[in-house]
Formats: structure tokens, sequence, C-alpha cells
């Protein structure tokens, strides 16, 4: 089976025909794809394919369906593909004259992927309209496009791609084999392991969000006292002079930011995951193979562990240890400790069953706001005596 890779890079196959790139190497076998996929061949493995498709949108017998669910199944029977790719135990039309079968569907798709991916257009050297410091380091076959900078010091992998406006800062590391989408922004003193990639106007290496007052603010006597007693007159910033190390095969989506640490490294873990918008604070350590989901915020000095899972929009608080293994739910407020291998959700985050039995409480609160009204007429009529039945709270009226 394939595994994991970094986008490839150099020249597409173009068709024929329309000159338009269609993939990465030259047309295959039925049977050579599957071999690359590590599945089995049913029917005529000699087909000839160019393409990897949805079954709507085949053309012809070269084109491969991709028909990897019950939805895609049922489109089969109208496509005009012979090939087509099936989960184990399906049946498929006789208009199918090969398919190669798979145990886990999702996965082989990434590996089919990565065969018939459309290459980022790139040619060794530095362009003569990007600006690399003199004292830079650059290997030869790596490839800096129009209007990128590399500061002073830099050091830049074999096989790493920068493409335009991206900026490497002074004494940044890029590994061999990243990839910079345009706009990313690679901060001084950023360490980058290898096949990472870090795409459009990710920004990495930036100043982290710390301030101190001269005597304790309004934050810290919220905290300890909960009520505000200190103001902030005076706001100082707390400088960033750490760093940002991202492991090896580590992804950033679009517009997401990672903080520097204040005095040593904030540290993403090998093959980590991360995705569009998402906030990472200074001094957070993050495992390895984690999946950060959109518009994650983590505030500082948070540890989390491996493989840990944050759906979008998980929020989390300073100086908190989420263990390996764990899973927090979308729109979840993490305020605590989570243990590993457990799963948490709500807001406040609590353990999933702590937490489906809050959402059947609050169900209830409406049903059980008529029973209590109702005992206490029946308690007046039997005692006989005045009993106040409060009105329905508004919010709760129908």
């Amino acid at each position: 089976m394939l595994g994991s890779a970094a986008p490839s890079v150099g020249a597409a196959i173009e068709d024929p025909d329309t000159g338009v790139p269609t993939m990465t190497k030259p047309p295959m076998t039925l049977t050579e794809i599957a071999e690359a996929l590590g599945a089995a061949v049913e029917g005529d493995g000699s087909l000839t394919i160019r393409r990897a498709v949805h079954p709507s949108e085949a053309e012809g017998p070269e084109d491969l369906a991709l028909a990897m669910d019950k939805d895609l199944m049922a489109l089969l029977p109208g496509s005009k593909a012979v090939a087509a790719v099936v989960a184990e135990g399906v049946e498929v039309p006789d208009t199918i004259k090969g398919r190669i079968v798979v145990k886990r569907p999702r996965y082989a798709m990434a590996g089919m992927l990565d065969i018939f991916e459309r290459p980022v257009h790139a040619e060794p050297g530095v362009s003569p309209q990007a600006y690399v410091a003199p004292d830079a380091v650059v290997a030869p076959d790596a490839s800096i496009a129009p209007f990128a900078y590399v500061g002073p010091r830099a050091r830049i992998g074999a096989g790493v791609v920068i493409l335009p406006h991206v900026t490497v800062g002074a004494d940044a590391v890029i590994g061999e084999g990243c990839l910079l989408h345009p706009g990313a922004r690679i901060g001084e003193r950023v360490e980058m392991g290898a096949r990472c990639i870090i795409h459009p106007n990710a920004a990495v290496g930036n100043d982290g969000f710390s301030f101190v007052t001269p005597e304790p603010g309004s934050v810290e006597s919220a905290k300890t006292t909960g009520r505000v007693v200190g103001t902030n007159v005076l706001i100082r910033r707390v400088n960033s002079i750490g760093t940002v190390i991202l492991g090896d095969d580590v992804e950033i989506g679009a517009g997401a930011t990672i903080d520097r640490g204040t005095v040593t490294a904030t540290r993403i873990g090998n093959g980590t995951k991360i995705d569009n918008l998402v906030q990472i604070g200074h001094n957070v350590q993050v495992g390895t193979n984690c999946m950060l989901c959109g518009h994650v915020g983590i505030a500082g000095s948070t540890i989390i562990g491996d493989r840990v899972v944050l759906a979008g929009k998980v929020g989390v608080a300073d100086h908190v240890k989420i263990g390996s293994d764990a899973v927090v739910a979308a729109n979840s407020g993490v305020g605590m400790d989570i243990p590993p291998k457990s799963v948490w959700m709500g807001y406040p985050a609590v353990p999933r069953a702590r937490a489906f039995e809050q959402y059947k409480g609050l169900a209830r609160l409406k049903r059980l706001y008529a029973d209590v009204s109702d005992l206490k007429k029946r308690l007046t009529a039997i005692d006989g005596g005045p009993v106040k039945v409060e009105a329905e709270p508004a919010e709760q009226q129908e």
C-alpha cells in the first residue's frame, strides 16, 4: 500500500489530444495500479488507465471510476467507464470489465490520488526575481519561485519547492522535500523537518500573545478571586525569543498560525496535520500524528499528546494537558486536563457520557417544571392553603 507522501513536483504527462496535464506518470494498467495499492484485481487487469474520475464524469474506457461507496456504485450502470475501484463484496454491472477490489475504500483512495495527482510545476533553481541572501544555503535541486524571499543564513534542503511570495526568515531551516505554497511566512530561526507542506498564507514563527502588568491585573484577580480587583494601568509586551520546530511530514493549512515560544520552542510532532485557520499559541507542545481541524484555537503552554484529534472549532485554555489518543468533539471548550484515550465534548468539555447526560437533562427541564407546577397545584388542593405557583420562565413558554 502506498504510504504518506508530499505532493509531487515536476512536469506532468500531457493528454495527447488536449495537451492538458492528466497525471504524474505514463498510463498504467489496472494490474499495475492494484499492485501499487496492495489490492486485488478481478476481471481484465490489462486495461489501460489514464485518469481516475467520479463515475458520472467517465468519458471512455481509459477512465477509472472511483465507486467506493453505495451512492457511487449506483452510478456505475450509467457510466462510460469499463474499469472501477470498488469495496469488497459488492456486485458490479456487466459493463465493468475490470475492477480493483479494496478493503478500506477511503484509505485506498488516498493512495489512488497519489498516483493520479497533478504535480506542482517547479523547475530546480532560483528565479532571478527571487531574493536569496548571499549567505543562505540552497540545495542545487531546490526551486525558488519569483518574488520569494530567503533571509540571511537560512538553509533550504534538497528538493524543496518555494512558490511565489513566500518569506523564509533569517536562520530558518527548511528540510528536504518541503513544499511552501504562495504567501506562506516562515519566521526567523524556525526549523522544519522533511516533507512538510505549508499551505497559502500560513504563518509559522509569529510573536506569542504574551503581556504583563507591573502589579497583578484584572486577569490575575479574576482567576484567583472571581472578581476584578486589579486594573491594567500599563500593559507590557513579553517578547518571544524562542522559535518553532516542526517534525517530519507536518502539514499546515491555509491561514493557520503558530506562535514561537517565549524562550524555548513551540513544537509540532512528526506527521501532525493542522487544518486551515488554526491558531497555536506560544510554548505549545503537540505530539505526533495529531489532527487539529479548522478553527481550533490552542492557548499558550498547553501540552498535547500523540494521535490526539481536536475537531472543528475546539478551544483549549492555556497550560492544559491532553493525553495521547484523546478525541475532543467539535465546538468544545477545554478548560481542564483530559486523560489519554478518552472522548470529551461540550462547553465546557466533559467526558462524552456525562455530556449526553447533561443534554438529556436540559431536554427534560420543561417537562420537569410542568410536573413540579402540577404537584404544587395538587398540594394546594389537598392542604387547602395557598401555595405560590410561579409563572413558567419566558424562555420556556411556547
